[in-house]
């Protein structure tokens, strides 16, 4: 009879660290909704992604929120679309173009990487008010140190300026602000919330 209280002793306090053990490793890789802010500059691209009629864009970010202080780098190609300008970014103005390929890596504080591809992309440029508005989706491909088994998606959305022209009067440096916003699992959350500290 003592044996089969022990015995039963023994299976709830399993039962308890089977569960505890189950919690602790799904609060560590949870899902987490980003929101993060960023700026920086974007220019032509010195790495050419041999996308036939593209012009390559290279931008360098640096920014703060869910996951806390980071760089980011980016390099696309854009080229105008085959279909007809949306709605959205139409008129005699406007000038509407895709981004057809290109990737990036964000940097945290902590040394942790997080890579990117891109989905998709548009770059809507009014020449009038002399700004663009950009937004690419990219999906998350994983990364190193708490970003090793990240995946996702995140929505990228900038406003972009004119800041140095060309002897030609055409721009070709940018000032580049926005943010970042989507949803990863896969992180490790118990660093991740030790880096915003």
């Amino acid at each position: 009879m003592i044996s089969s209280r022990k015995q039963e002793s023994q299976m709830k306090h399993i039962a308890t660290m089977a569960l505890m053990l189950n919690l602790g490793v799904a609060s560590v890789y949870a899902q987490d909704t980003v929101k993060m802010v960023f700026s920086g500059t974007g220019a032509a691209g010195l790495i050419d992604l041999k996308q036939p009629g593209a012009a390559n864009v290279e931008e360098i970010e640096t920014g703060n929120g869910t996951l806390g202080p980071f760089t980011f780098r980016i390099i696309s190609a854009e080229t105008a679309p085959q279909q007809e300008q949306p709605s959205t970014c139409s008129g005699p103005t406007h000038l509407y173009s895709v981004r057809v390929a290109g990737g990036g890596v964000l940097r945290f504080r902590d040394g942790s990487l997080l890579m990117v591809n891109l989905m998709q992309g548009t770059d809507c440029i009014d020449l009038a008010a002399q700004e663009a508005l950009c937004t690419i989706t990219f999906q998350v491909t994983g990364g190193t140190g708490r970003f090793k088994n990240a995946s996702g998606v995140l929505t990228y959305t900038e406003t972009v300026l004119p800041v140095l022209a060309d002897a030609s009067n055409n721009p070709v440096f940018f000032a580049d602000s926005g943010d970042f916003s989507g949803t990863i699992s896969g992180v490790a959350m118990e660093e991740s919330r030790d880096v915003r500290q």
